[in-house]
């Protein structure tokens, strides 16, 4: 068991090792369609490549997210085939968002070092295929909310 103290330091070398091995801009929150974000995501148990939508306006949240399931087959088949769709996903603060995310298929603890470089290199493939289909079906993506 780890101390609130040495968890956080773990947490941040992690992100901190993640930055200087793949030193590259994200897109992350630079979508340009409020709400929508991609994130890593790395904690105890799991990690994760997502897409959130979290947008305020519930009917616009739930628009952007259809737009995106119409776009599922061409999203597994092309891009990511183990990507995984919640229209209903909790986050630890309890908000419900709609997640379009891939799990790092391996076990994995942001508290075993020994977990870290595989990890780093999914989340490169991962969100670099993201990435990829995100550029390609923006503008499909915006038409939701036009």
């Amino acid at each position: 068991m780890f101390s609130k103290e040495e968890s956080a330091r773990l947490r941040k070398e992690f992100w901190t090792s993640f930055g200087k091995s793949f030193p590259r801009k994200w897109l992350l929150y630079h979508t340009k369609i409020k709400g929508v974000a991609f994130k890593f995501q790395a904690d105890r148990k799991n990690a994760s490549v997502c897409l959130d939508f979290e947008n305020p306006d519930e009917i616009v949240n739930a628009l952007l997210f259809e737009q995106l399931l119409s776009l599922r087959s061409i999203l597994e088949s092309e891009y990511l085939p183990e990507v995984l769709l919640d229209d209903n996903f909790e986050l630890e603060n309890r908000k419900i968002i709609h997640r379009v995310y891939v799990p790092f298929p391996h076990k994995f603890s942001i508290h075993n070092k020994n977990t870290w470089r595989e990890c780093f290199a999914f989340f490169v493939d991962t969100m670099s295929q993201f990435e990829l289909f995100y550029h390609e079906y923006e503008d499909y993506l915006k038409q939701a909310i036009s």
